[in-house]
């Protein structure tokens, strides 16, 4: 099958469309860095003409309130595009308990992603991934004050870059759920310890201060951005460290 990845020269697209051509597929990456502009529209219709599916992993340049903006232009102009270019499958990559945490404009603008796609005319996919493993380094750097980092106790997930780029592949590659696949990582910690973990690891002597209140997941009640009945991936935190 013929593959446009929007956002394929990104931490998951680069991936992905190294998982589907190696199965066999045509999978071509599309970006501001190959002439393809979500907002103003510019190379959509020659990105996605011919395609089977399209993959939309490009991201909001801010996670404030300016982010549903830009998933309401972007997903306008894709659909419209991918539905002029006879695409038969539609695929984003959203956040699990997205729609749990309204209090933040990202999750909210996510959600909106999410309601657009379900409602356009394309059938489609909507892959739900944890918190990245990759992200750790910036939730540290978000709450880090001199020798300490301060983490509220929520549950996390993490999942690995990796096993959010085969799961995307994957459902790409099937037939259109039409509905929401949950992944996740194998392990649930609390975040100030999954800090502890990190800087343990890395020889960093900071100190962990558990805070309530500290960070952008301060907001977050209870544990909705885990889900033990995700699809679960392989990796391990403690491995993908090493």
């Amino acid at each position: 099958m013929k593959f446009a990845i929007i956002g394929g020269t990104g931490l998951i697209g680069s991936q992905v469309v190294k998982n589907l051509n190696a199965a066999g597929h045509q999978a071509v990456p599309h970006s501001q860095s190959t002439g393809v502009d979500v907002i103003s529209g510019q190379g959509l219709d020659e990105a996605v003409a011919g395609a089977d599916v399209v993959v939309n992993l490009t991201n909001s340049p801010t996670f404030d309130e300016a982010s549903p903006a830009f998933f309401q232009t972007s997903m306008d102009n894709l659909l419209a595009a991918a539905q002029k270019g006879g695409v038969g499958h539609f695929v984003i990559l959203s956040i699990v308990g997205a729609d749990q945490v309204p209090e933040l404009d990202y999750y909210r603008a996510k959600v909106l992603q999410e309601d657009i796609l379900a409602a356009g005319p394309i059938p489609y996919s909507i892959v739900r991934a944890t918190q990245f493993m990759e992200f750790m380094d910036a939730v540290l750097s978000w709450t880090a004050d001199g020798d300490t980092v301060r983490l509220p106790a929520m549950p996390i997930q993490p999942i690995a870059s990796k096993d959010v780029a085969n799961a995307v592949a994957e459902v790409a590659a099937g037939a259109p759920l039409n509905g929401i696949r949950n992944i996740a990582g194998p392990e649930i910690f609390s975040l100030d310890e999954l800090g502890r973990i990190t800087l343990s690891r890395k020889d960093d002597y900071r100190t962990v201060v558990t805070d309530p209140t500290a960070g952008m997941f301060a907001v977050v009640k209870g544990d909705v951005l885990t889900d033990k009945d995700a699809h679960l991936a392989p990796t391990r935190y403690t491995d993908w460290l090493s």
